[in-house]
């Protein structure tokens, strides 16, 4: 009894699956779908982080305060110097940023945050995950180019974070 379910749920879905196989496409045409995908990295000025990029955290924990962003009324008074930090940090991480083929094959996105270390000369020492994309390939590609930046040389932190984000387009 047991056997005769068993051929009969397979006799079923291998009928199920022939079935759509030979009506689903078109005659001659296997393979992908004709829609291109096509993937960008997003210029500095597109990318807008929750949070700072660029952020003194041994500073903060010296002091013994919580370090808190400016409000949106005070942030509103003053004008962005024109070259920041975190502006700085992100248009040489789009320099050297790659998105892995096989990422884009698969249609993956996300946003890597890394926790750099960096010496007196603002050379990157070390490159960790601080909050992962749920994808190891895009996780992987952002500590790379991290790497790649080699150094930061307006960021004075030895604690950096550094969001990476990945987006398909």
């Amino acid at each position: 009894m047991r056997n005769r379910r068993l051929l009969f749920a397979l006799s079923a879905s291998l009928a199920l699956h022939l079935a759509l196989l030979g009506f689903g496409l078109p005659q001659g045409k296997v393979g992908l779908p004709s829609t291109a995908i096509s993937a960008r990295i997003l210029p500095p000025a597109q990318v807008r982080p929750a949070e700072p990029v660029l952020k003194d955290t041994l500073a903060d924990e010296a002091s013994g305060r919580p370090a808190t962003p400016p409000t949106p009324t005070e942030a509103k008074g003053r004008r962005p110097a024109p070259r920041t930090p975190e502006a700085a940090a992100q248009r040489k991480l789009s320099e050297v940023l790659f998105y892995p083929p096989e990422a884009v094959a698969r249609g993956l996105e996300g946003e890597v945050r890394l926790l750099l270390t960096l010496d007196g000369d603002g050379a990157i020492r070390d490159a960790q995950v601080a909050a992962g994309s749920g994808h190891r390939i895009l996780d992987e590609a952002a500590i790379k180019a991290a790497f790649a930046m080699g150094s930061l040389p307006e960021a004075e932190a030895r604690e950096v974070i550094l969001p990476v984000v990945f987006r398909l387009r």
